[in-house]
């Protein structure tokens, strides 16, 4: 008796794939928990809208907040309260880039821009733009970007 033989997706997904490059497709829910006109169903993200996503809740996740790991997080805002000098930068820069190295192996982190905070404009509210510009593994000639505020809340 011959072994079953097993789809293995990959064939499908080319042919509904967002990105023409692609040979993968990520999908994932959204967190408005839409409905998908068509389906009826909860609308999803798919490709590099989920990804980016993705890059955005590892930068504001703090160490303990996700159950079960409690080691995934960047822990970011904890320097918020301090002067943003270039050490305070470069270490912000190091925990980003370790974080997504490490928890989103679909991206490669090009470069971490801290917003110019020599106006003063954001420095009193406790607030931090951070510009994180990478490329998919699977799309290496399209850079992406990812804008996040991190702020203090409490």
């Amino acid at each position: 008796m011959a072994a079953p033989q097993y789809n293995t997706g990959f064939n499908d997904a080319e042919s509904v794939n967002n990105s023409s490059q692609s040979t993968f497709i990520y999908k994932d829910l959204s967190l408005f928990f839409t409905r998908n006109p068509v389906t009826s169903d909860v609308a999803t993200v798919t490709d590099v809208q989920d990804i980016k996503r993705a890059v955005k809740h590892i930068v504001l996740l703090n160490p303990g907040e996700k159950p079960f790991h409690p080691e995934i997080g960047t822990g970011v805002r904890q320097s918020l309260f301090e002067n943003f000098t270039p050490p305070v930068r470069e270490t912000l820069r190091g925990k980003i880039e370790f974080s997504l190295q490490k928890y989103e192996p679909r991206v490669t982190v090009t470069s971490v821009v801290f917003e110019d905070t020599s106006d003063f404009k954001n420095m009193d509210n406790n607030t931090l733009v951070v510009q994180i510009n990478f490329y998919l593994n699977n799309i290496p000639q399209q850079i992406e970007s990812v804008e996040v505020m991190l702020e203090r809340i409490r």
